[in-house]
C-alpha cells in the first residue's frame, strides 16, 4: 500500500489532537506527518506513533510535498492557507465553515455521499459536527422513504467551542458548587448548570449561524434541496457528545420497527433502543466512539407520516476528526489520491 505525507493544521487544538489519535488508531498509511499551528503554539511537541514531533508555525512554505492536509484552525486560516496547500499539490480536507457552501467544493459525509469526493478540486469540506451525525442517521431512512421535513433541537457539548470552553465549564461548576459567583468569558452567560440557545452569531432571520448551517448543509450533503429543515441549537453543560431530538416527516408512513431495522444495517450507525431497560444513547457513553447512536425511535403523535428519534455522537471524533480521516481513507480506497513524486 502507498503511504502519504500528512499535514495537520491546528494540531494543538482539540480536533487537531483528535486527528492524531484517529490516524494512529486506524493505522492510516502515513509516510510522514507534519504538525502546524499558529506562532503561539509553534515549538510545542506532540507524540505521534510514539515519536515526538515539534509543532511548526503555518507558513506558505509548509505544504511542499504534502499529499493530504487536514485543517482545523478556523475559517480565516483555512481561507488563506487551503488554496496555498492545494496549489502545492495537497488535497485539503477542511473542518471549518470556510468552503462548505461553495458550489465547487464537495461537502462530504462518507456514509452518505462518498461519490462527491471525486468532484474535488483539491479542497474538500468537512461538515458541521451537528449536521454530520444527523445525516448519518437520516440518510438510510431517506433512501427508503424520502424525507419531506426535519425539525431538530440540538444539545451541544462545550468541547465544540474548544479547550477554553471545557476549562470554563470546569471552573464554573466548581465555583457554583462552592457558592461563588461565576464570570463568563467564552460564552455570553454562565454555562455551568445552564442552557444557552445561542451557538454562533444570530442572523437577520432569527436563526443562529449554527442553526442555518444545519439547514443548508443537510440539503447539500443529501442532494435534497427541497427538504424543509428547521433547527434550534442549544449549548449544554456537557463536555463531550452532541445530542439531537429529531422530528422527521416522510413521504409516506414508516413504522418505528422498520426504521430500527433499516438503521441497524446502516453504516456508522448503532441502534440503542429498549425503553424497558432505559436503553438509549447518552453523550457520556458516546465519548471516544466512532458510531452515531440512535434511540427513542417512535411514532410522531402530531403527524401520520412522522417519526421522532434521538441521536448522539462524539462531536470531536465523528463530528470532526474521524469524518475527515474517513474522507481521506475513501480517497485512497478509490484511488482518487496519489502520493506526490519525491522531490516535488
Amino acid at each position: 500500500m502507498s503511504e502519504y505525507k500528512i499535514a495537520i493544521v491546528g494540531a494543538t487544538g482539540l480536533v487537531g489532537q483528535e486527528f492524531i489519535k484517529t490516524l494512529e488508531q486506524r493505522n492510516f498509511p502515513m509516510a510522514s506527518i507534519s504538525l502546524f499551528a499558529s506562532d503561539r503554539s509553534a515549538g510545542k511537541k506532540l507524540f505521534v506513533n510514539h515519536q515526538e514531533i515539534e509543532v511548526q508555525e503555518t507558513t506558505i512554505e509548509s505544504f511542499k510535498g504534502i499529499d493530504i492536509a487536514l485543517f482545523s484552525a478556523g475559517a480565516d486560516i483555512s481561507r488563506y492557507f487551503s488554496p496555498i496547500a492545494a496549489q502545492s499539490g495537497a488535497v485539503v480536507i477542511d473542518n471549518s465553515s470556510a468552503f462548505r457552501m461553495v458550489n465547487t467544493v464537495p461537502l462530504v459525509v462518507p456514509e452518505v455521499n462518498p461519490d462527491d469526493i471525486k468532484l474535488h478540486k483539491r479542497i474538500i469540506a468537512n461538515p458541521n459536527c451537528s449536521t454530520i451525525q444527523m445525516v448519518v442517521a437520516l440518510y438510510p431512512l431517506h433512501k427508503v422513504n424520502p424525507i419531506k421535513r426535519i425539525t431538530v433541537a440540538t444539545y451541544q457539548a462545550v468541547s465544540g467551542t474548544g479547550a477554553a470552553a471545557v476549562d470554563e465549564l470546569t471552573a464554573q461548576a466548581k465555583e457554583v458548587l462552592e457558592g461563588q459567583t461565576t464570570t463568563p468569558h467564552v460564552y455570553p452567560h454562565q454555562i455551568a448548570f445552564n442552557l444557552l440557545p445561542e451557538i454562533d452569531v444570530f442572523l437577520d432571520n432569527g436563526y443562529t449561524k449554527e442553526e442555518w448551517k444545519m439547514v443548508e448543509e443537510t440539503r447539500k450533503i443529501m442532494h435534497a434541496p427541497d427538504i424543509a429543515v428547521s433547527a434550534t441549537c442549544v449549548r449544554v453543560p456537557v463536555f463531550t457528545g452532541h445530542s439531537e431530538a429529531i422530528h422527521i416527516e416522510f413521504s409516506r408512513p414508516m413504522a418505528p420497527d422498520e426504521a430500527r431495522s433499516i438503521l441497524a444495517q446502516a453504516p456508522g450507525v448503532r441502534v440503542l433502543d429498549d425503553t424497558t431497560i432505559s436503553l438509549y444513547p447518552q453523550p457520556w457513553a458516546a465519548a471516544d466512539t466512532d458510531e452515531v447512536f440512535v434511540g427513542r425511535i417512535r411514532q410522531d403523535a402530531s403527524h401520520p407520516h412522522g417519526l421522532v428519534i434521538w441521536v448522539v455522537a462524539d462531536n470531536i471524533r465523528k463530528g470532526a476528526a474521524l469524518n475527515a480521516v474517513q474522507i481521506a481513507e475513501e480517497m485512497i480506497k478509490r484511488d482518487w489520491v496519489s502520493p506526490q513524486e519525491a522531490g516535488i
